[in-house]
């Protein structure tokens, strides 16, 4: 039974990929975030003002295209931060101080977000698993918790910006299941593109 909720790639919306993943369902649609983004310029836009209106820089600052959303649709950390506060949850910076103890024992929390240039990963612990929830894939990916570790790392060492997501998660159908019945994995998912290019199925998390 695939109870896992999984959003393989269209386009570039990886952001909100990334965020259903994390969530586990349909919480966030490409026109919530743009509109999240949205709110977040005005908020500068407003800030800027405080100053003079009638600045050069204010000026300039008016010209420039959003900082939290481009033509492709790539949302901002700005942005992703913002739409997991709806939900109490927080991103923080895996470098950091206050993340210190997740990077000493990543297995005692239960998300990341990652992210390289202009794509967003997740990685989520349902049940007792952990999970790679990256669209690029035609599945989820599960992960042994020795993996996990040695995963992050490869991310961090590939370039990739690592945030710990803390707070109380929505409940979710697949952490339910799989607390009671862990999954079993016989073939790894692969990427997109390649299932497109050779259309033969692809085997995700068999949730016995």
């Amino acid at each position: 039974m695939d109870s896992i909720f999984h959003e393989t790639q269209e386009g570039a919306l990886c952001a909100q990929h990334c965020l259903n993943a994390l969530l586990q369902g349909s919480f966030f649609t490409a026109v919530d975030l743009a509109n999240l983004a949205t709110e977040l310029d005005e908020e500068e836009r407003q800030r800027m003002a405080e100053g003079d209106v009638n600045s050069d820089e204010y000026q300039r600052f008016l010209k420039q295209p959003s900082h939290n959303v481009d033509d492709t649709g790539f949302f901002s950390v700005q942005v992703l931060s913002k739409a997991l506060s709806v939900w109490s949850l927080q991103m923080i910076p895996f470098n950091s101080q206050q993340a210190k103890n997740a990077r000493e024992n990543p297995l005692g929390e239960h998300a990341f977000i990652c992210n390289l240039q202009q794509h967003w990963l997740a990685i989520r612990k349902l049940g007792k698993q952990w999970f790679n929830l990256n669209s690029l894939l035609t599945g989820p990916e599960l992960l042994s918790d020795t993996h996990l570790g040695l995963f992050l790392a490869q991310l961090q060492n590939e370039g990739y910006s690592i945030f710990v997501v803390q707070g109380a998660f929505p409940p979710s159908t697949a952490d339910e299941i799989l607390s009671h019945q862990p999954a079993v994995q016989t073939i790894a998912p692969h990427l997109v593109r390649d299932d497109r290019e050779n259309p033969q199925g692809a085997a995700g998390c068999n949730c016995l």
